[in-house]
């Protein structure tokens, strides 16, 4: 990775965002389609607030070919910004498209069943979110219950007689 990114991440980290924006900025001009540089400015979007102008950068970022650890952070960043934009379709497609690029990611999961529930999608949310409980938990009494929670995960409106 490019040095000026490198710093920008610091600076990112350390609490310095708009300086970390500048600079990450200030490398696009020169290469602009660069997937880390693109990816990093979003980041910096995002922790700034500036969800909107976020989205731009994660969509080059996965376009121009990011790889790794970066792109399933550039999936989720870009997933979760859309839902909160309200941009729920979108959101559930980058999670959808996520999901077959990294199908063991339990936190896809959890942020795509956010975005289900925002789009009144409440079974189906919830049922996804009582699988990653089951499957990921180390607490004895979930582990305990697993079976039971994983066969009622997709059941919650059917009545027993």
């Amino acid at each position: 990775m490019d040095e000026r990114l490198l710093k920008a991440a610091e600076l990112r980290s350390s609490g310095l965002k708009e300086e970390a924006l500048e600079l990450v900025k200030s490398y696009l001009e020169e290469e602009p389609e660069d997937p880390q540089g693109n990816y990093q400015c979003a980041w910096c979007c995002d922790v700034l607030e500036r969800e909107g102008e976020a989205v731009e950068y994660y969509v080059k970022a996965i376009r121009n070919g990011l790889k790794g650890e970066e792109l399933e952070g550039a999936y989720l960043g870009l997933g979760s910004t859309y839902r909160c934009l309200g941009e729920y379709d979108k959101s559930a497609e980058v999670f959808t498209e996520a999901l077959k690029v990294f199908p063991e990611n339990l936190e896809f999961e959890v942020f795509y069943a956010m975005t289900l529930y925002n789009l009144k999608k409440h079974g189906e949310s919830m049922e996804r979110l009582l699988k990653v409980v089951a499957n990921s938990s180390e607490d004895e009494k979930i582990k305990g219950y697993r079976e039971a929670i994983l066969f009622y995960s997709d059941k919650l409106d059917r009545k027993f007689d």
